[in-house]
């Protein structure tokens, strides 16, 4: 009977989809398989998570304003979310993959994304939202092309590189829990990986035998466009390419002014995009190196992933010394520079033809503000905990839109403060109740020891100034109204602020968190709720019909029949395959 259910949705809907394929803005299918795999990626057997048997997972490559559609089975022995780090979600925070959102896709279930990337182009990646899988796995890269009508501000390079690097343990992401849980740091990782795998053994005593590495091929002559995440769990890296110029030319979403690097510094969660030409001689091979930054680089220096650039005339293979990183121990100031140097070109167009300057930021009005202060640990009710403006965030059992939705009470509290708490530091659900239209400035306040990341689900958000110090209502002479870059995650110095705007256009409950996976599962994260108080689907599109239901809402969800799982799951991989040609075929008919 299950089969035969699954049988019938599926012919019922491919009526629906194949209409769906001369829409104007088309459909894009993917099927997910998520589960564990054995791999040794620093010379150690563990646990990863892989997607359709590949860690990491598959490349999502899609163009302006398609629809994507992921179906995810969970085939893990724990629940499961995917976000999809920088995707708007425009008008649909149910697809946002998080648990202010979401209720988790249970093991061995089947669930089904659906989401458009409205007005969006640029180099984004997906992972694991839950418990710190993605220290795991479980990550792939996205990206999102301009549609052909949309010139793109510099000459269409050869090929696409997507280099996805992060710092690893060899424990995973269950062990990293346990120690988390214990009190304890996590304390430094075992290496650095780059796509997966470690490092190249460019030095016999630090580098093991064995370790297999990744290598990218390349033409002479020619140039490249290497996408870069940092998918890691805390670790800033400094990412460079041994004698090549990097040509900054975009970052999550937004053209940048185009500015050469030698090397850059790349924080968690952050995602860049290079323009490089291969313009050296092919005598040899080149180091692609990510080095642990902001720490003692002596004791790190396990700590650093390196690839090898392939030259396809190349002679032999890369020796020597790695490029150096940036010699700025005593200089706190060099990659705080560098930050501010990443600039937005006011002149090109993104994903719409008119240009990104044209939301002139810089002239609208601040509706709230918001001081947001994280802080070294602290113990609450016995447990070590991290804050944000002295609340530590529990996660309700009932998302916060479904208990919205549902007019379920008493899941959260709308009384996030604008400034830092006096008191004592507390466990609560509290939220920022944002005003729909509003224009809201949000400052970062670091005063812990480590580099923070935070990241804003549902938006691109203008980073407008950043310093070292205690922020002040003065310090607002310092903000670049201008050019400053509109992204999806920052960086905020030890020590420092960082100050964003955001324009609260987009209807929904939206994340805002640090993306040190460390941080944020002690409780370093809020949401914002944006709610318009007129009742219309224009700003918000209903709740999809497979929404998972739990917490409060566990009676609403109806059985999966999992008895038979695989026999479901090549059904549906061959209803996405049909879907997928038909899609391609009708058109040229049409």
């Amino acid at each position: 009977m299950a089969l035969s259910r699954v049988l019938s949705l599926c012919l019922a809907h491919i009526c629906l989809f194949v209409s769906l394929c001369f829409a104007e803005d088309p459909f894009v299918f993917y099927n997910f398989e998520v589960s564990y795999i054995t791999a040794s990626p620093l010379g150690v057997p563990q646990q990863v998570i892989a997607i359709n048997g590949k860690f990491p997972g598959p490349t999502i490559n899609v163009t302006t304003n398609n629809h994507v559609v992921v179906n995810v089975r969970n085939k893990l022995d724990e629940n499961f979310l995917v976000h999809w780090s920088g995707i708007q979600q425009r008008r649909s925070s149910w697809q946002d993959g998080v648990l202010g959102t979401n209720c988790p896709i249970p093991p061995k279930w089947n669930w089904t994304y659906q989401f458009q990337v409205k007005d969006q182009i640029g180099s984004f990646f997906y992972f694991p939202s839950l418990n710190l899988q993605r220290a795991s796995g479980g990550f792939g890269g996205i990206i999102i092309n301009n549609r052909d009508i949309i010139p793109i501000p510099f000459a269409t390079p050869y090929d696409d590189i997507t280099i996805l690097i992060g710092d690893w343990y060899t424990r995973n992401h269950t062990a990293l829990r346990k120690t988390l849980d214990a009190g304890k740091d996590l304390g430094m990782p075992n290496g650095v990986l780059i796509n997966g795998k470690g490092p190249y053994r460019y030095n016999d005593t630090v580098v093991p035998d064995g370790i297999d590495y990744e290598t990218f091929e390349v033409h002479p002559g020619k140039t490249y466009r290497i996408r870069v995440h940092n998918v890691g769990v805390s670790t800033s890296l400094n990412f460079r390419i041994q004698n090549h110029n990097m040509l900054l030319a975009e970052t999550e979403g937004s053209y940048t002014v185009q500015q050469n690097y030698t090397s850059l510094d790349i924080h968690v969660g952050q995602s860049y995009s290079f323009l490089v030409t291969m313009d050296q001689n092919a005598s040899t091979d080149y180091y692609i190196v990510a080095s642990a930054r902001f720490v003692n680089e002596s004791t790190w220096k396990r700590v650093t992933g390196v690839a090898i650039l392939h030259y396809t005339n190349s002679k032999g293979k890369a020796t020597g010394p790695l490029p150096d990183p940036p010699n700025d121990e005593y200089d706190k100031t060099f990659s705080m520079n560098q930050a501010r140097s990443i600039r937005w070109n006011v002149s090109a167009s993104g994903a719409r033809p008119n240009p990104q300057g044209s939301f002139r930021y810089g002239s609208i009005n601040v509706t709230e503000v918001y001081v947001l202060k994280n802080k070294p640990p602290v113990t609450i009710n016995g447990k070590r905990r991290m804050t944000l403006s002295g609340i530590s965030f529990v996660n309700p059992s009932t998302p916060i839109r479904l208990a919205d939705q549902y007019k379920v009470k008493g899941v959260y509290k709308l009384d996030f403060p604008t400034r830092p708490l006096t008191g004592p530091s507390r466990l609560e659900t509290s939220i920022i109740n944002g005003t729909f239209r509003g224009f809201m400035e949000v400052i970062l306040q670091n005063n812990d020891t480590k580099m923070q990341s935070y990241h804003m689900n549902g938006y691109a958000f203008f980073v407008v100034g950043m310093d070292y110090g205690e922020w002040t209502d003065n310090s607002r002479g310092t903000y670049n109204k201008w050019d400053g870059i509109a992204r999806t995650t920052t960086q905020v110095y030890p020590g420092a602020w960082t100050a964003i705007l955001i324009s609260l256009d987009n209807v929904g409950v939206w994340n805002l968190r640090t993306d040190n996976l460390d941080s944020w599962y002690l409780g370093q994260e809020t949401y914002v709720r944006i709610v318009n108080p007129e009742a219309t689907n224009k700003t918000e599109l209903p709740m999809p019909d497979n929404a998972l239901f739990c917490g409060a809402l566990n009676k609403l969800q109806k059985p999966q029949d999992i008895s038979s799982e695989a026999s479901v799951s090549s059904k549906l991989k061959l209803f996405f395959t049909v879907l997928m040609i038909v899609c391609a075929v009708i058109p040229i008919f049409h």
